[in-house]
Parts: structure tokens; sequence; C-alpha cells
């Protein structure tokens, strides 16, 4: 480093001498510092402590001995004293010599985390002291090259708050575009083409309204035979409940007209089953949740059901709302269970992905939290929303159709998302390496 030198810090740093016990009147009546922040904002406090204190003078450094590294140090621009804990060390210093946002950079780096860890005998357990931070001997520019080298610093960091803030309206976008994406496919408009190509697939015995005569004929012969309960009959559709038109070929229905409301299984005790608790269930479209094992006898009793192909949504704030679900696929032996904070629809006669991708409209979320119950931090959908949320369903072979739109729409906006990220990723590298390159020993 050009025009450099090496000096100890007591050279450009004097401590402010004083401790004083909390009740001593010359502290008393002082406002407190309860903390500065890792961007260096001091704020105080009118309450007291009952540790020993130090005093702080206008225009004194202050440094925090437990966050220093992490940008917790700061010039006091008050106008009268404040008092601090003996946790922090405040210390008059020579402007002739140091300039302070340069040497609030030079604490930032990893040269002084190295420095401290070659210096000081026995290295720091969790504070930095004076007696420490004092003695360290460090390569220290002029004054000139280092206001040069903080002129330098604050254009890049302008530049890289102006690249994070692109970075960070590409995210909002992609957000919004993958919530417009999944709205846009349950009301039709990604399939209009389709619709346009197989007239045939969208009319006659496969209009919709067929596939829900299938659809309650299926649940009929389930509940005849003893699989499934027989549900309430649900109320059917109203005019004034529907929010868009619907495509040529579609009808609105109830979710719970579709299959099976949180299902039961009963099945041997002795089979190994899928266990995914809610930790493990994705918010991100598209991704499986992960499994653990479990016998059948220690999941039947105190968790949600599920089977191959079932869908399930989080019931409980904020899960609800960040969107967690999945379509249940690759369990073991075809079964599994979970928490019990998850409401699953069976699908009958009903592609799976297609139902997920309804419930993870923002309509749909957005409907749910106005009928959550329960108090706050602790409020969950009820099921009476699930059964009876309005559902538009296509034909069975346009489902398919939008799952697939749906699928590869997702995917080009994982790689949009993939190359933000890079970006994003890239320009902190970058600055690191700057750090590095500037605070380095000769």
């Amino acid at each position: 480093m050009a025009n450099c030198k090496k000096v100890k810090i007591s050279q450009f740093l004097k401590e402010r001498e004083g401790r004083y016990d909390s009740s001593d009147e010359a502290v008393k009546s002082l406002k407190r510092l309860n903390k500065i922040d890792f961007n260096g904002e001091i704020h105080l406090s009118d309450k007291g402590s009952k540790t020993d204190m130090i005093i702080i003078k206008p225009e004194d450094l202050v440094i925090s001995g437990i966050n220093v590294s992490k940008g917790a140090l700061a010039v006091y621009h008050g106008e009268e004293p404040i008092t601090a804990t003996i946790h922090y060390s405040s210390y008059v210093f020579d402007e002739s010599q140091i300039d302070i946002d340069y040497f609030k950079r030079f604490l930032k780096s990893q040269s002084f985390v190295q420095m401290l860890k070659d210096q000081v005998r026995g290295g720091i357990k969790t504070e930095i002291k004076s007696k420490h931070f004092l003695p360290l001997e460090i390569h220290l520019p002029d004054i000139e090259s280092q206001k040069e080298i903080i002129s330098l610093f604050k254009r890049i960091e302008n530049e890289m708050d102006d690249l994070s803030g692109e970075i960070t309206n590409q995210q909002s976008f992609l957000t919004q575009l993958r919530q417009r994406v999944l709205q846009e496919a349950v009301e039709g408009n990604l399939t209009t083409k389709w619709r346009e190509q197989h007239p045939d697939f969208i009319s006659g015995d496969n209009h919709a309204s067929k596939l829900l005569e299938k659809i309650k004929a299926e649940k009929e012969r389930l509940v005849k035979e003893g699989e499934i309960k027989k549900d309430k009959p649900l109320v059917p559709v109203a005019d004034d409940e529907k929010s868009f038109d619907l495509p040529e070929g579609w009808v609105w229905c109830r979710l719970g007209d579709s299959g099976v409301v949180n299902p039961r299984n009963y099945i041997d005790d002795d089979l190994e089953v899928s266990f995914s608790p809610m930790a493990l269930i994705s918010e991100k479209y598209g991704i499986s949740p992960m499994y653990e094992t479990k016998k059948w006898r220690d999941a039947k009793k105190g968790f949600t059901h599920f089977a191959e192909n079932d869908i399930a949504i989080a019931k409980i704030t904020p899960c609800f709302e960040n969107s967690k679900a999945c379509v249940f696929e690759g369990l073991i032996n075809n079964y599994g269970a979970g928490t019990t904070e998850l409401h699953v629809l069976r699908p009958i006669i009903i592609n799976s992905k297609y139902a997920y991708i309804f419930v993870k409209t923002p309509s749909f979320l957005a409907d749910g939290q106005q009928r959550m119950t329960g108090v706050c931090g602790q409020k969950r959908v009820p099921v009476d929303y699930f059964q009876n949320a309005l559902f538009p369903l296509p034909p069975f072979a346009e489902q398919q159709a939008i799952v697939e739109r749906v699928d590869k729409l997702m995917s080009m906006i994982d790689e949009s998302e993939k190359q933000v990220t890079a970006r994003k990723e890239q320009s902190e590298m970058l600055m690191q390496s700057f750090l590095r390159e500037t605070f380095a020993k000769e």
C-alpha cells in the first residue's frame, strides 16, 4: 500500500479514562448508550444500569467490545455527554492521523480479525478491551491516502446500492410473476390456444360438468364400500360468488366437491409409512416434501393422514400465508402422516397438481386469511373454508395442459432467479475482494 507506515493504534487513539459506579452523581443524570447497531447508528436510553459505567463526550469514537468487527462503532455527535456500560470504550482520536470512515472499514475487515488472532496472546474470547485494542500494530496510509480510499469505497458502495436496488426489484418482480402465473392458470388464460386446438376435449362427455358427475358417482361408490365417510352436501355455487367468467368447458364447484377432505387411512400397524413434519414442506412451487419413516402404529393417532397424490396446505399462520403446500409423491408404501396443522384433499378423478396450483393462488390465500379464526399468532384456516372454497374446474385433459404450462413457466422463472442470485453473490464477492486487497498487509 502506498505511503504506508506501521503504527500502534494507541498513536492516534487515546482512551477516555474513568470508571464510575452506576449510582455516582457523575453519571446518574446522563442518558445511557443503549446500543450501536451494525450500521454505526447510536441509540440512547433513559434507563439506568447496575453495572459500572464510562462517560462518552461529544465527538468521541465509541466502540462496542463485543461487536466491533461487525460494525458496532460510531462517533458520538451529541451536544451533551452520555454514559455507557463498560462493554463499550470511548476514545479521543487524532484527525490528522486517522480518518474515522477509513478506520471503521478497517475494523470490519478480515485483516483486523486476523490481526487480533496474531497479536493478542491467548486470543479474544468474547470481548475486545482497550488493553487488547490499543497496542495492535497496523499498516496505516497517510491521511490523504485514507481519504482517497474512502472516496473510492463510497463510489463503489453507491454503485453496489444501485445494483442491490435493481436486484431487489427484479426479485420482487419474479415473485409477483409467479403469483400471476398461478392465478392466470386457474382462470384459464394460459390455455386459450390449447382450447382452440382441442375443441373435442372441452365439450360433450369431456365437459367439466360431466367430470363432476363422475366424481360424485365415484364418491358414492367409495362410501358404499366403506372406504370413505359420507360428506354433508355442500352448498351449490351462487352467481354472486363467482369472481370471474369461466372459459368454455369449465364449471364452478366447491373444492370439497372434487375429492375427500382430511381423509383417514386404515392400514396395517406394522407397515412403514412416510412422515413429513411442517418443516419438511416447502413454500416454493413444485418442491416435493422430504420424508422421515414411521411405523403406522406410531402415526395413526394424533397426526394428519395422507396418501400418494393427496395435496395438503398448511392451515396455521404464518405457514398458510406463505403458501406452504405440496403434492405428496413417492410415499413409502403409498401412505404417510404429518402435523395436524395441515388440511388434506384426496382428489377423485382430478389432477392433483392442478388442485395444488389452485391452493397456491393469491386469491385462495387472500380469501383464507380473511376467514382465519383463533387468537393472533395462532390463527387457523377452518376446514369449512377449505371444503367450500370456490374451485374453477376445467375438463380433465385441460388440467394436464395447465400443469404442463405452469411447470414450464415456473422453470423459466427459476432460471431467472438463479441468474439474479448469482449476480448478487458476485457483487458481494467483489466487494469482499476489494476489502481484502485494501487492508491486506504489505
